[in-house]
């Protein structure tokens, strides 16, 4: 496994959720698809998209529903940079065009992948045993404390863990979700009075490497806004590799504004990775 390989894996990934090839993302110009359900896109995500942009920086590529592909075309080709599209003002533009669709931007998230030699040549010194933990060790820990690093909806696809210990007592966890094929997403916590002392970076890192032992290529996802998420996936090695903004309808919007208590790793925009 090398960066180059790590990137084709993402790439390839990313072209199963938006219904294209992985090409389309090399390509020099902006490119639309129809958005359809697909066995190998990531199992958390709801397909088809309304609208989905994703960008690894040279492009922009689009999916969505058919009727919307023409202005979401138009909307990304007539932007001036890349970047203008994943953000604002230029947001309100796209939530104009969703809106006749009962629809608006919902997710903007950044995508980490690990640098393989940053991941294996950074020595993080943690104050803390750390434990290597399978699926069986999971049963009992489906609790708010650890809902960064595992999903209860989804218990199936967390298929490992590297667990943080102060004299026997769990201080913090992080997880491996199974969320696709070839690709596993960590997800990390820490209690609070034990934050701030490299337990969530150390964690990241040895669990990136043990997913590496397992033939699986690990990634990291963050809001843009989550400063200190940001900075954990960097300590642990990982560097920015794609970028998405996905719309979801009106209702299920106005949902997540209203609700309360525990959200899991899968609403995107909403992690907190507590350090």
């Amino acid at each position: 496994m090398d960066n180059e390989k790590i990137m084709e894996t993402a790439m390839q990934q990313s072209a199963y959720d938006c219904c294209c090839t992985a090409e389309d993302f090399r390509k020099e110009g902006n490119s639309v698809h129809v958005s359809l359900a697909a066995e190998k896109a990531r199992k958390y995500l709801k397909l088809p998209h309304i609208c989905n942009l994703v960008s690894y920086g040279t492009n922009i590529v689009a999916c969505g529903k058919k009727e919307l592909l023409p202005a979401i075309e138009t909307f990304i080709n007539g932007a001036s940079g890349i970047s203008d599209c994943f953000e604002t003002p230029e947001l309100y533009v796209l939530n104009d065009i969703l809106a006749k669709y009962e629809a608006r931007v919902c997710f903007m998230a950044e995508y980490f992948l690990p640098d393989i030699d940053l991941v294996y040549g950074t020595d993080i010194a943690c104050p803390c045993e750390l434990r290597v933990l399978e699926p069986d060790d999971f049963a009992g820990l489906y609790v708010p404390a650890w809902s960064n690093a595992l999903c209860k909806d989804r218990k199936h696809l967390d298929v490992l863990g590297i667990g943080a210990y102060d004299e026997g007592k769990l201080v913090g966890l992080a997880g491996c979700s199974a969320d696709c094929g070839r690709m596993w997403q960590i997800g990390v916590d820490v209690i609070p009075e034990y934050r701030r002392r490299n337990i969530a970076s150390a964690l990241t890192n040895r669990l990136a490497r043990e997913t590496f032992e397992r033939g699986k290529v690990p990634f990291y996802c963050a809001a843009w806004s989550n400063v200190k998420s940001v900075k954990n996936a960097v300590r642990s090695g990982f560097r920015t590799g794609w970028v998405e903004v996905t719309a979801r309808p009106d209702a299920e919007v106005e949902e997540m504004l209203g609700r309360t208590g525990e959200r899991n790793r899968t609403q995107i925009t909403e992690q907190v990775f507590s350090m």
